[in-house]
């Protein structure tokens, strides 16, 4: 199993950038794609970016391309989700989500294990 944790949330204005890392641990050691999905209030959980083991491939929502980059540093068994140009359409909890997988993994029900979320609120 792995276990994820996400920080780097917190209050920006609109315009703003921050960047969300996810710390795996436990069985790192396997090939695992990893995801970033957000959750706005009163909306379901939705997918935002996607990176392979090698990350080599990567893949965004049409929402966010352009403006969002996930990346991954397998040496420190994160991955990170930096945002830029931000708006308040991007205020909600962040979580990120992993698979023994080595290629990308596009939906919500592939992924195996979850974080607990981190909360990005932008401010107009």
């Amino acid at each position: 199993q792995v276990q994820l944790v996400e920080s780097g949330g917190g209050l920006v204005q609109a315009g703003g950038s921050l960047r969300l890392s996810c710390a795996a641990s436990g069985r790192t050691s396997r090939s695992y794609a990893m995801g970033w999905f957000r959750q706005a209030p009163g909306k379901e959980r939705e997918f935002v970016a996607a990176i392979s083991w090698s990350g080599g491939s990567t893949y965004y929502a049409d929402s966010v391309k352009g403006r969002f980059t996930i990346s991954r540093d397998n040496a420190k068994n994160t991955v990170y989700l930096q945002m830029n140009s931000l708006n308040s359409e991007d205020t909600a909890v962040y979580y990120c989500a992993a698979k023994y997988f080595s290629r990308l993994v596009l939906t919500l029900r592939e992924y195996d294990y979850w974080g607990q979320g981190t909360e990005v609120t932008v401010s107009s």
